[in-house]
């Protein structure tokens, strides 16, 4: 049975610029319902109980600032049957997957997905290149329906590279991309959003999910989003707007790597115990536009090796897509020991190895973006489900690293919690309970997945080992082509933030200055990722105790802050109030939302939020 509020039942025709208004606006709501029900304004009341959870106010209290009435104003609630957190494949898939089963079945079934980013697609980053199995089974039309996955992979190249010279590898199996396809997955994404919206699912960019919301009995009630028109000492300005609730008989989290409110949830549910830690790398991503003398159309080249040394994980993508397109990127293992160490400029440096630079030469760089990625693999994905709501997609970790591929993993994900939270709606059996999708966690142990997880966990631990590099590359071989998974032990993982060696301990790394035609400054790419943030607004990246980053960070690790950000957001600066002294100046709008900060910081003092939904990147062709 549907469960709209009376007022969305009374407007199913508005659009999503006219949802926005009505959403936050609440006179004009009130006026028009009433007017629509021939009731005066002043009956007309849309709230309902409010649910457990941390409200504005309640934040803002703890910083002694003066209290306003409009902090603790009702919030508007909606009321759905399953809300999605997270507009990417996962969320998209198992909206998808619901809608056709409710449509199959000629039921009302309403399904609702908010997305941060200003437009769906706008915080979507990968490589990519998409296995399409999971698309083939979800939307097998999908060329037909016109999807933006048009390029072939037709030539794969795997290298490793010394500071002058580059050696062709073997190529492994898991690396081979015969059938598979170079896309661009905030396209693909966008595409996505179009086709739920055809089957009825309701899609609304711009809505930063900020707080879980729990009933009585502690299971997961909703989401709500977060106030707008806060200035940064948390107090209301003039165009300030309470958020909004939405509560949901099903709550699925697809909020991409290191969620915000996943984080909440594995605290509150421990749902990491038993479970090794999550490992990650921070991925930066740039799109150029190339000589089309030099376009190889289908290209894959992969490398690993230089310029990072053999203890540190990572290397790089070059992919050619149509239209005289080329996407390339570099990744770094965020448990790497030396805190001089600089992801972005070590990106910038690879690009000008001599096998690397040819294709850059003449070429144009039109878009830049990082994001962090979970490489934990199969024994770091956590208990997916709890009362009221589940994991999905890549917050939960099904990012299948030696395959350098995620989407795939993460769509059927969405595609089996979406059936599990159809069926558990719909037939009754939770009637008045809680709804826990323990089927979804059994379907995926069941699946493909689950295999292809398990068969390569001991892949990406085995570079921890005093070879490093070497050492892994061994044993990756052995493992691919012999004993594929069947080794009877599963290798542990460490945090990265605990990984860092004191600077004293390290031989500062220095870096080339960008040419500015192949290599660049920071600040000159990041203008190319659409960036922007309301400038008077809360920092939504919170120091839990301001003495660490100097007191510590500084002190013993040289300031790493400054370097592992892909943005500039974190630079140590005079303190004019305490001349000779450094103080951590946070640059909150320069921030693409990684989440990197709050995965390596070696104190754990950084909480990244979400800031004003809309905020942050406008990726294009990422």
């Amino acid at each position: 049975m549907r469960t709209q509020t009376p007022f969305l039942r009374s407007f199913p025709a508005l659009n999503h610029a006219r949802y926005l208004f009505f959403l936050y606006n609440p006179n004009f709501r009130a006026r028009l319902y009433a007017k629509k029900q021939n009731l005066a304004p002043q009956f007309y009341s849309p709230f309902v109980t409010r649910s457990i959870s941390t409200s504005a106010n309640e934040f803002a209290a703890v910083r002694n600032h003066n209290f306003d009435s409009r902090l603790v104003a009702e919030r508007f609630v909606d009321e759905t049957d399953v809300v999605i957190v997270g507009g990417g494949p996962s969320g998209l898939s198992a909206a998808i997957k619901i809608k056709q089963m409710a449509n199959a079945e000629q039921k009302e079934f309403r399904v609702v997905i908010l997305d941060k980013g200003a437009e769906i697609g706008a915080h979507i980053l990968s490589g990519c290149v998409l296995e399409p199995r999971t698309l083939d089974e979800l939307i097998p039309s999908w060329k037909e329906r016109g999807a933006p996955v048009n390029q072939p992979v037709l030539k794969d190249n795997f290298r490793l590279l010394f500071k002058n010279s580059a050696i062709p590898l073997p190529h492994p199996p898991v690396l081979n991309n015969e059938k598979n396809y170079i896309v661009s997955l905030s396209n693909v994404v966008k595409w996505l959003s179009e086709q739920a919206e055809e089957l009825g699912v309701e899609v609304y960019p711009g809505f930063a999910a900020s707080e879980v919301l729990y009933n009585q009995d502690g299971s997961v009630r909703g989401i709500a989003t977060n106030d707008m028109g806060l200035d940064k000492n948390f107090k209301p300005k003039e165009n300030y707007e309470r958020g909004m609730e939405f509560h949901a008989k099903v709550t699925l989290f697809a909020e991409g790597c290191h969620g915000s409110l996943t984080k909440t949830l594995i605290r509150k549910f421990n749902l990491r115990h038993g479970k090794q830690p999550q490992t990650y790398g921070i991925g930066i991503k740039e799109v150029w536009e190339i000589d089309p003398s030099k376009h190889v159309p289908g290209l894959v080249l992969h490398t690993i090796g230089w310029p990072l040394d053999y203890k540190t994980y990572g290397g790089s993508f070059l992919y050619t897509m149509e239209n005289n397109i080329l996407v390339t990127g570099f990744v770094v293992a965020l448990d790497y020991q030396n805190p001089y160490l600089n992801p972005y400029k070590e990106f910038q440096r690879w690009k000008h190895h001599p096998y690397i630079k040819k294709f850059f030469e003449d070429g144009k760089c039109i878009a830049y973006g990082a994001r962090a990625l979970n490489e934990g693999g199969f024994q770091s994905i956590p208990k997916l489900v709890f009362p009221g709501g589940a994991l999905i997609g890549d917050t939960a970790g099904f990012l299948n690293v030696p395959k350098i591929k995620g989407t795939h993993t993460a769509m059927k994900s969405g595609i089996l919690a979406g059936e599990a939270a159809y069926l558990a709606v719909t037939s009754g059996e939770f009637a008045g309970n809680p709804i826990t999708l323990s089927s979804y966690e059994e379907s995926l142990q069941n699946s493909w997945i689950w295999k292809e997880l398990y068969s390569v966990r001991n892949l990406r631990p085995s570079f921890n080992s005093p070879l490093g590099l070497w050492g892994g590359i061994a044993y990756s071989g052995l493992e691919l082509l012999f004993l594929k998974g069947r080794v009877p032990l599963t290798f542990k993982h460490h945090p990265d933030h605990a990984t860092l060696k004191y600077a004293s301990e390290c031989k500062p790394i220095e870096y080339p200055k960008p040419d500015g035609k192949i290599s660049f400054d920071l600040l000159e790419n990041l203008f190319r990722s659409g960036t922007n943030h309301t400038e008077n607004q809360p920092v939504h990246l919170r120091i839990r105790d301001p003495k660490i980053p100097v007191a510590r960070n500084l002190k013993m690790f040289d300031g790493p802050e400054a370097r592992y950000c892909p943005a500039g957001v974190y630079e140590f600066v005079d303190d004019e109030v305490n001349p000779g002294q450094k103080r951590l100046q946070i640059n909150s709008q320069n921030c693409v939302h990684c989440k990197t900060c709050d995965i390596k910081d070696v104190s754990q003092n950084i909480d990244w939020v979400t800031p004003e939904g809309g905020n942050g990147p406008r990726y294009v062709l990422t």
